[in-house]
């Protein structure tokens, strides 16, 4: 295992330790300010993923020693040792200027990665694009040790669902509620359900009344495809600044056409979708919530349970279905899942379906309480 440096401090700490560093893995690091004194300490079995001022160590590391290259001509780092937020994702936008998305980070390497081709066949884009998602994965994990895993909670369904639709608000008191009573919430991070996940933690601890008035400015740009829906977010966030609690988003460059809602207090943005998807999946063991969708939502459900009839982390978690007649008529899935358990094809499923955010709230709770 090594020990890894993705911090300025954490660096400056390391190297009151002088003498012989072993086996450290250092992520994106400016040597340059410490160059005298990095350059009396001598490396063995250490990574050093980019960075600056590497080159200057060289001659005191041991044939174990690893180099990755900086790739500067990237709009992007592949060694980023931190999740996103939406100041690092969206900056260069200026509030008032929806145009100036052009010029953010997130419009730049998702122009990048369409130039380079969603299924870049060249090395150096092709293994950029791995250990950038291998970053964000380590980023994800450091963020997750703080949380108990039951505490977990996913939310998927469609981007598609409108601001000013009654789920759409479901999603959001949902989201609150669960944040309040001590739950993670994560989704795929976009638009849609996904985004009224994200308001709904930010907005929690606040009355029902700014949930409304929330909705209330968002509802001028219903969709992600309104020129003001990044804009009325920001407008929201600068309403009800400094949210008491947190939340993680986890979109994809995949569907970059889709922006990556800004609510979402910690974001691990991917490349590579396959990864993105089960990372979702997988890191929800408090239960995932299923509110309406289509194509993607029913990979999701599938999915996850495959998990759970498999017991593939030692245990199943609950699939709750919100919108019984959606789930049970226009799309009917949960008919299907009932039928496939009683056939004894699927086992271990903790299957429940409501309209109700109470019923969804007491079941992830009994569920972190170790009732079933």
């Amino acid at each position: 295992m090594y020990k890894e440096i993705n911090t300025a401090e954490g660096l400056k700490e390391l190297f009151r330790e002088k003498g012989t560093l072993r086996g450290y893995a250092f992520q994106d690091m400016d040597f340059r300010p410490y160059a005298d004194i990095a350059s009396e300490c001598w490396y063995k079995d250490c990574i050093f993923l980019g960075g600056e001022g590497v080159t200057i160590l060289r001659h005191r590391m041991d044939s174990k020693c690893m180099v990755f290259p900086s790739f500067k001509d990237m709009p992007f780092s592949p060694f980023t040792g931190h999740l996103y937020t939406s100041d690092t994702l969206y900056d260069g936008y200026v509030p008032g200027e929806p145009a100036s998305y052009a010029a953010t980070y997130d419009c730049k390497v998702y122009r990048h990665y369409l130039d380079a081709g969603k299924q870049a066949t060249g090395v150096k884009e092709t293994l950029a694009r791995i250990l950038h998602d291998r970053s964000m994965n380590d980023a994800m994990n450091d963020f997750l040790n703080g949380f108990d895993e039951r505490s977990v909670v996913g939310i998927m369904g469609g981007h598609g669902l409108s601001r000013n639709d009654g789920c759409y608000r479901k999603v959001v008191l949902v989201s609150k509620a669960l944040t309040e009573g001590g739950c993670l919430m994560v989704s795929g991070g976009g638009p849609g359900a996904m985004e009224a996940t994200h308001l709904g933690a930010w907005l929690a601890g606040r009355d029902e009344k700014d949930v409304d008035e929330a909705l209330e400015m968002l509802s001028c740009a219903p969709s992600y495809k309104d020129e003001l829906w990044l804009e009325t977010a920001f407008r929201v966030m600068k309403r009800f600044p400094c949210p008491k609690y947190v939340s993680l988003g986890i979109p994809t460059w995949l569907y970059g056409h889709e922006p990556a809602t800004p609510f979402a207090t910690h974001i691990a943005k991917y490349f590579d979708n396959s990864t993105r998807e089960d990372n979702i999946i997988t890191i929800a063991k408090g239960g995932i919530i299923y509110s309406p969708g289509s194509a993607g939502t029913m990979q999701e459900i599938f999915q996850d349970a495959v998990q759970n009839h498999y017991l593939s982390f030692g245990y199943a978690s609950p699939m709750i279905f919100l919108d019984k007649e959606f789930w049970t008529e226009s799309m009917p899935v949960y008919r299907l899942m009932e039928h496939l358990i009683e056939k004894g094809k699927y086992n271990n499923l903790l299957l429940s379906i409501t309209d109700s955010i109470s019923d969804i709230v007491t079941t992830i709770n009994d569920f972190r309480n170790n009732r079933y």
